[in-house]
């Protein structure tokens, strides 16, 4: 009997799902967002027709669209977010959005995998992360046995950062770090977080045992900002100088930028502050957090994590 699984948010994260999910003949896959069709269109030349179902539009705003899009869903997975946008915006896609995915997946009967970040804070003044904190609280008051899994920085071809920072150094003199490049980071590649969600989807222990629980998932490595740029310089083969910014001028830089349209130079204000904290698996985790490194260490037979330095060299 064949499984539909939701992917709800067909990105760069929500393509590389796919891709692993349908290698399992039982499991047909829908994606579903705003515009799902140019991610359909990209993945069903290199897939099994019969591996993807059609793709169906939904608005995280319009509830009545989610509740068609997952009927005889067994597994939603929500990727709903966004990186820029007004304070309105974040509230609207990450927190209520996340909150009618959960509430949708729920009244269908669908196991919920939801994807925040590793520093979501409801108390945060800074947007991006306080929406995430308040759409973590809505998606267990909807679906209290949905899981949440937090990535740290994901890296892999036709990511949003490595390819974002060698794509500048073919334009700037230098590549810019703030106040000394000192935040900490560890990035997970996206073929990890992609075994993730298979493991959840296939083994029916896994997927009780991660129920009503946080799974943060970072990388085999901690770096420090600087020695990302540093990791793209030695990659992409440019040499170029690091230089240090004081978050004050980010601060002033992004007060300008972010009235602009998005474009390979934009900064926010939001995204200086954020540069202020580390983006790590806490060492400390609470109660119903687990490590994806100590999850797969349970049980995965390939249990160990991607570096950067695996990967980046085959795409920068």
């Amino acid at each position: 009997m064949s499984q539909k699984i939701v992917v709800c948010g067909a990105g760069f994260i929500g393509t590389q799902i796919t891709r692993l999910l349908t290698k399992t003949p039982c499991i047909r896959v829908q994606l579903s967002s705003r515009t799902p069709q140019k991610s359909y269109d990209q993945l069903k030349s290199t897939l099994s027709p019969s591996s993807l179902l059609p793709p169906v539009s939904v608005d995280v705003k319009s509830p009545s669209s989610l509740s068609s899009a997952f009927k005889n869903a067994s597994m939603v997975i929500s990727l709903v977010g966004i990186m820029h946008g007004t304070p309105k915006d974040f509230e609207d896609i990450q927190w209520k959005g996340a909150a009618a995915v959960a509430g949708a997946a729920h009244d269908v009967g669908a196991q919920l995998i939801h994807f925040s970040a590793i520093g979501a804070d409801s108390s945060s003044p800074i947007p991006y992360a306080r929406t995430k904190g308040l759409g973590e609280k809505a998606v267990f008051e909807n679906h209290p046995n949905a899981t949440i899994i937090r990535p740290s920085l994901v890296f892999g071809p036709n990511d949003d950062f490595f390819n974002r920072f060698s794509r500048l150094s073919k334009f700037l003199p230098f590549l810019p770090v703030f106040g000394g490049g000192s935040s900490l980071f560890q990035p997970v590649f996206v073929d990890d977080l992609a075994r993730l969600v298979d493991l959840i989807a296939k083994d029916a222990s896994v997927a009780k045992e991660v129920q009503g629980k946080i799974i943060e998932a970072g990388g085999p490595e901690v770096f420090t900002y600087k020695q990302l740029m540093e990791a793209v310089l030695k990659y992409n083969g440019r040499t170029r100088p690091i230089v240090s910014l004081p978050f004050a001028f980010g601060i002033l830089q992004g007060a300008v930028l972010e009235q602009l349209p998005v474009n390979l130079f934009t900064v926010t204000r939001a995204q200086v502050e954020q540069l202020k904290s580390d983006n790590i698996v806490n060492p400390n985790p609470e109660a119903n957090c687990i490590s994806l490194e100590n999850l797969f260490r349970k049980h995965s037979s390939t249990p160990d994590l991607r570096s950067i330095h695996d990967v980046l060299p085959s795409y920068l």
